[in-house]
């Protein structure tokens, strides 16, 4: 399963939440954000490089703390030599081999997200409960569902325990809403480049990533049963 994390707007949590999913999920996480990447630096070949012919996805993962991590590269040069449309063909060598790709989409409504959004089975959108950040996150979900690529959960970050906007949010997207409260540990492990479980392990925010683990796990079972049955009704005569 291949599954892109986007919202929209810049500083919602989105590298945070991608980090800790592949953590949750056992998944590779690809840094996506061609000119501003949060996750951790690699030390060889990077995302530039593979999108640009140079590096084969596989050989650009590289094994950072507890999570395998295709990293992005730190240059405009990069930047401007990746073939944004090679997205598909280095997302999909790594699902076949690790079975759950994470792909953390940059910030905005450009061709890189469209790229991305449409190379993915499922999206998770992030957003933040201001007002700024919630219209960007429907404009993505609008944006998802033109490229047919369904929203499995919303994760409402930096929240606090008012579940108004969350269950107003779970309406307008059609997804389970999980809410990941402004918590020390979190900002701090973001800050090591670490998951929170392998940082501060009794945080609350360990829990909340299980349950969107969770979430997602049984929406992968729910899409690949729909498949099966759209397949199913193809092959009858």
């Amino acid at each position: 399963m291949i599954l892109a994390v986007c919202g929209g707007k810049g500083g919602v949590g989105k590298s945070t939440v991608s980090l800790n999913l592949a953590r949750e999920l056992g998944a590779v996480v690809v840094d996506g954000d061609l000119t501003t990447p949060d996750l951790p630096w690699g030390r060889g070949s990077d995302l530039h490089d593979v999108l640009a012919g140079r590096a084969a996805p596989l050989e650009a993962v590289e094994r950072i703390g507890a999570v395998d991590v295709l990293p992005c590269g730190r240059t405009l040069s990069g930047a401007r030599a990746a073939d944004l449309e090679r997205i598909t063909d280095t997302v999909r060598p790594l699902d076949r081999q690790y079975g759950r790709v994470i792909l953390d989409c940059p910030a905005g409504m450009g061709a890189d997200v469209g790229y991305q959004l449409y190379s993915a089975d499922a999206a998770v959108l992030v957003t933040v409960p201001t007002r700024p950040a919630l219209s960007n996150a429907l404009r993505t979900r609008q944006l998802a569902r033109k490229l047919e690529t369904p929203v499995v959960t919303t994760v409402l970050n930096k929240a606090s325990d008012d579940d108004v906007i969350a269950d107003r949010l779970e309406r307008e997207v059609s997804a389970p809403t999980v809410t990941i409260e402004r918590d020390h540990d979190v900002a701090h492990a973001q800050y090591k480049w670490q998951p929170v479980r392998d940082i501060c392990p009794d945080s609350g925010a360990v829990e909340a990533f299980e349950t969107i683990a969770e979430s997602i796990t049984s929406a992968e079972r729910e899409l690949k049963e729909q498949r099966q049955r759209a397949s199913a009704r193809y092959c009858q005569p």
